[in-house]
């Protein structure tokens, strides 16, 4: 069968700069490929070409004929005097348009807290964004070129839209998607595509698959930089002692994979981390007690009693609008509680990543922008600020750019490169994967791996939040923080059952209800939750360690019998402590 596009030795270069010398590929009907690469390596000049949006130098680009193309941009091209509905089902009334069990599907999860006749000019960017996608979904393309869909979405929206892409995939529907967000790609992607020094290599499977094709392939090749491998080598390493949904996929070898990183210690020795952030940081970095936040008349949050220690690495998550920013403002001191009180380590040095890059000085140079040649990191390790730029992707002319002349990636980049530099002992990460590429990612991953400190972290890309966290908080939207022992599979299952729980109007019957705490139960339930919060974690470092252990003394078989025993005996325990917190969260629900 023909394929839908397919390019033959194209080339074009923006001033002296090639992105792309004699590539060819093509696309078919159910093809879902990746496309990954630096920014600026010319992911989306290959999109634009391949959708007719832009010439090659030279080359032939065909398409077939009467195939319906949709391109979801990162701005879109809106009348602001439109309103939502006119956009995305021609002005139709709710009864015409609801009658569509899929489009009705896709409305309700993509903008179902959006009024449909609110005029474009009203949104906010995360809702024009929506509306744009929703737009595209409902317009029954044969290809879908999506760029950065996931972008302004929550971990559960971006759950339904893999799920919701995986169906139209079996229709035969193709798709080009740009993303930084790995959980996605791998969840949807039949091949990848990767974007580099003018040509695109092909990769089948998803990101995880990607990931073990290029590590064995730069163990083999040597032009490939060492430093790039290692990093490689240790994502890859994550992926394998990871959930074990990523390591059961057939196309993810095993074999080859064990193999490949048969050497490679944790990406973090957790134990060794968590001495040197006591050892900076003291016992205490933030003790919450009581706190009511409120933003009009909603309350965010309601009597949340959070004690944070250090080295504790938390991911939080919720859908937008629950909270999360907010909460993280009253961390570093940005504003205060509407009750309730807050309590900061006098040790700490706070290091805060927000979602906006505006504070950055727009007429430094870059180099100049660092002001230290020599630092040492939280580690302890000393490394200059030129190696530092160099890790992040400042090389060449880009040391000598206007910072104000930087991308949005670029700027994202310096910033947290700067906030390093500060040396401070406790970070908090609002969105840190807005704008950056996948290299990117995993360069910020590996100097996480090595901070120790205090780190929490607020974003919708479930890769990263899985990757550098090692426990998992959520905003559930009722005033509630709670932690997530089953991690975000354990919230979107919650979320899934939520609307089928308050389905039915009907309360129970009043002698069936539980009993209200009285106010000496409900302090002694939380002390037990935080007890039995750290006794998991405890759990989970042990845990951790024996299976070190266990993989140092694979040719031992008496003693890794020894160490399996006390591994069971250590999952027990851990799988009775889970139960122990469910059943004391469920009290005080």
């Amino acid at each position: 069968m023909a394929n839908l596009v397919n390019a033959e030795r194209i080339s074009i270069a923006f001033g002296t700069r090639t992105l792309l010398d004699e590539v060819s590929l093509g696309l078919d009907r159910g093809d879902v490929i990746g496309v990954v690469g630096r920014n600026g390596d010319g992911k989306s000049t290959l999109l634009r070409i391949l959708t007719g949006a832009l010439e090659p130098d030279s080359g032939r680009v065909t398409r077939s004929g009467g195939a319906s193309v949709g391109y979801l941009h990162q701005t879109d091209d809106f009348a602001p005097d439109e309103t939502v509905r006119t956009v995305i089902v021609g002005g139709a009334d709710d009864h015409v348009w609801a009658a569509d069990s899929t489009t009705r599907s896709i409305v309700q999860h993509l903008l179902g807290d959006v009024d449909l006749d609110a005029r474009i000019a009203t949104l906010s960017g995360g809702e024009r964004r929506r509306t744009a996608l929703v737009r595209l979904m409902l317009a029954g393309h044969d290809l879908l070129v999506l760029d950065e869909p996931t972008n302004h979405l929550d971990v559960e929206a971006v759950a339904w839209l893999a799920e919701h892409l995986r169906a139209l995939q079996q229709g035969r529907t193709a798709m080009l998607v740009v993303s930084h967000d790995r959980w996605f790609l791998d969840a949807i992607c039949t091949r990848i595509w990767e974007v580099h020094d003018g040509i695109v290599d092909g990769y089948d499977g998803g990101y995880a698959a990607y990931v073990l094709a290029r590590a064995e392939r730069a163990r083999q090749t040597a032009q490939i930089e060492s430093r790039r491998a290692n990093l490689l080598r240790k994502e890859l390493a994550w992926l394998r002692r990871g959930a074990p949904a990523r390591t059961s996929k057939p196309r993810f070898r095993t074999e080859a994979a064990t193999a490949l990183i048969e050497d490679e210690p944790p990406p973090r020795d957790t134990v060794e981390l968590s001495r040197l952030a006591t050892s900076r940081l003291g016992k205490d970095v933030f003790d919450l007690h009581r706190i009511t936040l409120r933003v009009g008349d909603r309350e965010l949050i309601k009597n949340l009693d959070w004690s944070i220690g250090p080295g504790m690495r938390i991911g939080l998550i919720g859908v937008n609008g629950a909270g999360k920013t907010t909460l993280l403002r009253l961390l570093a001191g940005e504003r205060e509680p509407d009750a309730g009180t807050i309590k900061r380590g006098r040790t700490v040095q706070l290091g805060q990543l927000s979602q906006t890059v505006g504070e950055l000085p727009e007429d430094d140079r870059v180099r100049d922008s660092v002001s230290a040649n020599l630092t040492q990191l939280a580690s302890g390790r000393e490394v200059s600020a030129t190696s530092l730029l160099e890790d992040f992707g400042f090389t060449g002319d880009k040391l000598m750019a206007r910072v104000g002349d930087l991308s949005g990636g670029e700027r994202r980049r310096l910033q947290f490169l700067r906030i390093l530099l500060d040396e401070p002992n406790v970070l908090l990460l609002d969105e840190p994967t807005n704008d950056l590429d996948i290299d990117t990612l995993t360069v910020i991953e590996d100097y996480l791996d090595r901070w120790p400190g205090t780190l929490i972290v607020v974003t919708h890309d479930r890769y990263f939040l899985e990757r550098v966290c090692d426990v998992t908080y959520a905003l559930m939207g009722d005033g509630r923080c709670v932690l997530l022992p089953g991690g975000i599979d354990q919230y979107l299952d919650h979320r899934r059952n939520a609307p089928a729980a308050t389905s039915t109007p009907e309360p129970e019957p009043a002698e069936t209800a539980a009993p209200k705490l009285s106010a000496a139960e409900e302090r002694q339930t939380k002390k037990d939750l935080a007890r039995i919060e750290q006794r998991l974690q405890r759990a989970e470092t042990a845990i951790g360690r024996l299976h070190d252990q266990m993989a140092g003394a694979a040719a031992d078989y008496q003693r890794l019998a020894e160490l399996q025993r006390d591994l069971d005996g250590l999952t027990a325990e851990r799988d009775a402590l889970e139960l122990e917190w469910l059943e004391a969260a469920e009290r005080l629900s």
